[in-house]
């Protein structure tokens, strides 16, 4: 038998037990010894949980996983900051589309049903009215949809790199919160200039502005709910992201984006379910807060009331849901 030093090899005398070690060549036809006693399961265990390892594809605890979520927030950040500032880059208005796609929006809604339609009868400014409705509802629009798609766009991702996974549709709704910030500034610019066109009741600048923010952080905290919701849907069965658009456009004309639901629904039962409905509250927070309309006064306890209970009910219950899965994304 021969062994290697640290110069070449070395003849080893016949008789003599060489220790099997990565450095020894054994002659052709000896049978390699085990390079030890094998650890039970429960100590190898106790090892990887001592040197910071986690097992793999198991749900973690959640208090284990809300630490692990917080944890990475600059992460959740970035990613959706780098994600809203390369949306655009391809085309030659770059970031100003995130402006003009709402403003565009508007404009295709005001002329068709504010001023051909008449939808907004029972209003004092309907072009203020339909321009606030359909900035605000673009935001859960885009919100839901990008959250629908942060599994199942994101797979390589998922599954390369541990990490929670919940991160992915928080980061999408950062990601429309950040393209939100420019637009609501010209959504309130619209709003202003609307009411000085004859006919239009004036729209001016008060301190009920001041609770427009407000009113988009309960509906950030909405839609982060929604997007866990549908981010589990999606990735257990995604032919549903065939399904969200048309569901977002029931939502979307059964909200009162385009009309007064008090002037339009008659019925008391049915009306008083569709104001009380998250998106329509939303949509109601921020037009008290912009809008000069004497049907939505800001003062109104049982809106911002509804406002922070759908807030705090989606986004504790659609992150619960979210979590019972964890251990699935990536490997259905």
């Amino acid at each position: 038998m021969t062994a290697r030093d640290g110069a070449g090899l070395q003849a080893v005398p016949d008789g003599i037990d060489v220790p099997q070690h990565p450095l020894v060549v054994p002659t052709a036809g000896a049978v390699p010894e085990p390079l030890g006693p094998l650890l039970a399961p429960d100590a190898m265990r106790e090892i990887a949980e001592a040197s910071g390892l986690r097992q793999m594809g198991v749900r973690p605890p959640l208090r284990e996983y809300i630490r692990s979520v917080w944890a990475r927030r600059a992460f959740i950040r970035e990613l959706g900051s780098a994600k809203a500032y390369a949306r655009n880059q391809g085309s030659y208005l770059g970031q100003a589309w995130a402006v003009l796609n709402p403003l565009l929006n508007a404009i295709v809604y005001v002329i068709i049903f504010g001023l051909l339609v008449h939808t907004t009868r029972g209003t004092a400014n309907g072009i203020a009215f339909i321009v606030v409705g359909t900035f605000i509802y673009r935001f859960f629009d885009a919100s839901v949809s990008a959250g629908g798609r942060s599994i199942k766009g994101n797979l390589s991702l998922v599954r390369s790199v541990h990490f929670p996974r919940a991160a992915l549709p928080v980061s999408s709704v950062v990601t429309e919160a950040a393209t939100l910030a420019p637009a609501l500034a010209v959504m309130c610019v619209v709003a202003w200039l609307s009411g000085f066109m004859p006919g239009y009741a004036p729209v001016p600048i008060t301190w009920r502005l001041l609770f427009l923010p407000v009113a988009i952080v309960l509906m950030w905290m909405f839609n982060t709910g929604m997007a866990f919701i549908t981010a589990r849907w999606v990735a257990v069965t995604p032919d549903i992201e065939n399904v969200i658009p048309f569901v977002l456009r029931f939502v979307m004309y059964g909200s009162g984006v385009l009309f007064s639901i008090s002037h339009f629904v008659t019925h008391p039962g049915i009306s008083h379910v569709l104001q009380y409905q998250p998106v329509a509250v939303y949509l109601y927070l921020c037009r008290s807060t912009v809008l000069n309309e004497p049907s939505i006064p800001i003062d109104a306890p049982s809106m911002w009331i509804a406002g922070v209970v759908w807030a705090l009910l989606f986004l504790v219950g659609g992150f619960l849901y979210f979590w019972r899965s964890e251990q699935r994304y990536g490997r259905d």
